[in-house]
Parts: structure tokens; sequence; C-alpha cells
């Protein structure tokens, strides 16, 4: 179990099972439950998100990359190629669209950071909008949830047009790589391609590459401080990544202010979190997609040509998962590690405190057979090796801080940097 709280007060709590099965979840209720499957003798997984009686499930691939396992998000359904085609190219006029958000709480506290655009020349731009203000909502709701104190903006880099024409140039590239992925599945049902559909094309192909954030993430900056990224902020990828590297570096477009990481900072993201990135960015684009082909040729959108008005067809992939779990069992699931972060938070401030935990034996790792010696480089697992697992671990990204009784060891990147 890794409980983390972010530096915007919120917490997150990851459990991986030995079978590649994983909980996640967020105060609220919110998060999901992630069970592994084999399709064509590769291991797919399904996640059953669940949040404010909101259920439904996404797919992921696995498969191992610059020494990490990567899941890189899949879609359900594929639309036809007619489709792909009016929604990654221009529409002939440009059209206004009224998305009815005046009202909303989430669009008056970020009014300052995000506006829409007038008119949209393209489904691309209208993507985009949708992308980032579903972001934006989610993050509200989210601290409404975690009961964090929504704070002013102060210090906010908004999302400028030029951040904006960047991330409507990226949400077209997805599109063209999901526009890929629909033929080969159309093909003998093949599998999709990791090195295509994954960040590791986005991390080899020498072209700049803009995420927006899809979760709450604690970085660090190109000089060791902590940062915070947030749901809706822009970062961008420039450049190709070692082949070794477990993390990448990425410039701060637009953020919001107070903790987070300023514009035109350099930070570190692993690569892990960079790959939900780019899941979040595919789904709430594929969740966007389904919304404009309903409401094409209504509100002033334009009508898309018959072709592409046929109903998207369910992936092989898909098709081959077991049953999904009732919303029921998922929301027990979350709820109850939810409850087992909270027991474990308690325990570890009752070792901190130096009082005794009731029902706890925590027994120390046996001693080396020499002093155990830890120097500035050595990676985690060298120092585990040497000192045992950690009374506590805190997870900060990039950063991570080992606790044991009489020592705390800082990583940065996985390698240790110091030692108190």
């Amino acid at each position: 179990m890794d409980v983390h709280r972010g530096l915007n007060g919120n917490r997150h709590v990851m459990v991986e099972r030995g079978d590649h099965s994983r909980v996640f979840a967020e105060r609220g209720g919110r998060g999901y439950v992630q069970r592994p499957y084999m399709y064509h003798g590769h291991e797919y997984a399904r996640r059953s998100y669940y949040y404010h009686g909101h259920y439904y499930n996404a797919y992921y691939g696995r498969y191992y990359y610059h020494g990490l396992y990567l899941n890189p998000y899949y879609p359900a359904y594929y639309f036809g190629p007619a489709y792909y085609g009016w929604v990654y190219n221009p529409w002939v006029t440009p059209v206004p669209y009224a998305w009815g958000w005046g009202a909303a709480p989430w669009y008056g506290y970020y009014g300052a950071y995000f506006t829409p655009y007038s008119v949209y020349p393209s489904a691309a731009f209208w993507l985009t909008d949708y992308m980032i203000a579903s972001s934006l909502q989610a993050a509200y709701q989210a601290n409404a949830d975690a009961q964090v104190q929504a704070a002013a903006l102060n210090g906010a880099a908004p999302v400028s047009p030029e951040v904006k024409q960047l991330i409507a140039d990226e949400v077209r590239t997805q599109i063209a790589i999901e526009n890929t992925e629909a033929r080969a599945a159309g093909n003998a049902n093949a599998e999709p391609d990791p090195a295509s559909s994954s960040i590791q094309r986005l991390l080899t192909d020498g072209h700049s590459h803009v995420f927006v954030a899809g979760s709450d993430l604690d970085v660090v900056d190109a000089g060791g401080n902590e940062c915070a990224l947030s749901q809706g902020d822009a970062i961008q990828l420039s450049g190709q990544t070692a082949p070794d590297a477990t993390a990448a570096n990425l410039t701060v477009l637009a953020s919001k202010g107070g903790n987070e990481c300023p514009r035109g900072d350099a930070v570190a993201v692993q690569l892990t979190d960079l790959q939900e990135m780019q899941n979040h960015m595919r789904e709430s684009i594929d969740q966007g997609m389904q919304e404009l082909q309903k409401k094409q040729g209504q509100g002033g959108l334009p009508a898309a040509p018959a072709a592409a008005t046929t109903a998207p067809v369910e992936s092989a992939m898909a098709a081959s998962a077991p049953p999904p779990p009732p919303q029921s069992e998922v929301a027990s699931e979350i709820n109850q590690e939810s409850r087992d972060a909270d027991a474990a938070e308690k325990e570890a401030a009752a070792d901190t405190t130096g009082a005794a935990a009731p029902d706890a034996a925590v027994a120390p790792p046996a001693p080396p057979a020499e002093p155990a010696s830890i120097a500035a480089g050595q990676s985690i697992d060298e120092v585990t090796a040497a000192l045992g697992q950690p009374a506590k671990i805190v997870n900060l990204g990039a950063k991570k801080i080992y606790v044991y009784k009489d020592m705390k060891v800082t990583f940065i990147n996985g390698k240790v940097t110091d030692v108190q």
C-alpha cells in the first residue's frame, strides 16, 4: 500500500497486488479497481472506475519499457474511418458553440485560468475545450470530496491561446494514433502496438508533445525543489528521452499558482505518471468524440457526413475481457482500501511518536552482517538490500523518502541524493 498526501492536501492510496491487480482510492469514494486478463497470449487490464455513483470500464495494455511496466490505454470501441476523418480535418466554416457552463461553480472558480474558444474551426478545438473543461470540473469536485479549501488562484499562468493551439495539435495527433489502431483492429482482430500507441512513440519521434494532467501529481524541478501539478495543467515534452531513463523532463506551460510549479519550470515526471497523462488525454478525447457524434448537427455544430454517424464497434480486446464486477463490489473495494489507509496512517503516526499501536507487531529488519554503507547514487534496491524495508515511504513522484528507525534516505529519480 502506497499512501501519498500531495502538496495540495489530497490523499491518494494505491494498492498493487502480486497478480497485477490494483486498487486506487481517493477521498470521497473515488477511484478504480484494475484486474488483469489475457488476450492472444498477452496481458491486458480492465479498470472499473467509480465516483459519485458514476461507474464505467476502460481497458489497458501492459508492456515493459525502460525497466518499467506501463499500462497504455486502448479504446473499448473504435469509430469508422469516416468519423475519424471528420474530427481530424477542418470544418467548412468555423462555428460558435454554447457549452452552458456559465453558472457552474467550477467554471467561476477557474474563469481566470481557462477561457473556451468563441468559435471552433474543427473538432480538434472543440475536443480541446471539452478535455480541459472536464479536467477542471473533476479537479474542483475532487477538492470538494477531499474537503480541501479552494484557495484563490494567485500567480496562475492561464491556458493561453498559444498553449491551447499546442493542445489542439496534440489532440489531432492522438486522433491519428487511434485511427491507425482502428484500422489494425479490423484486420483479423490484430492487437494494438504499444510502441505506436503509448508514450514510447511520443518519447522517440523527435517531436514536441503536450500533456494535460489528469490527476494531482507532486514532482521535482531542476533545482531539486518540490512543486505540484494538478488536473488541467499543461506541460510540454521536447526532444527524446535517454534510453535508460525512468523519468522525462518536461516544461510547465500553464498552472494555477500557489504551490504549483510555475510556468517555464522544468520538472521530472516518472514515465508511469506520463503514461497516465497520455491515458487521460486519450480517454477524454474518446469521451468527447462520443459526445460530439451525438450532438453533431445540433446547437450550431456542423452535421457529420452520413458515413460518419455509424455506431462505434467494440474492440475484440475489450470483448474478450471477463464480465466486469458489479458496481457495488467496486465501490466496496475502494472504500475498504481507504479505511485500511486510515488505519495505516494512524499506526505510522503512533510509531513516529513512540506510542504503542494497538494490535500491531512490527518486527524490525534483521541487522546486516556488517555495518550498512549508504552512499549517494545508490539505487532503491541497493538501499533496501542493506537496510531492509523502511517503516514508512513518503512518495512525492520523482522524489521519495524512505524513513527508517534512525535514518531518512532521500531518492530523486531512484537514486540516493541525501541521508539524514
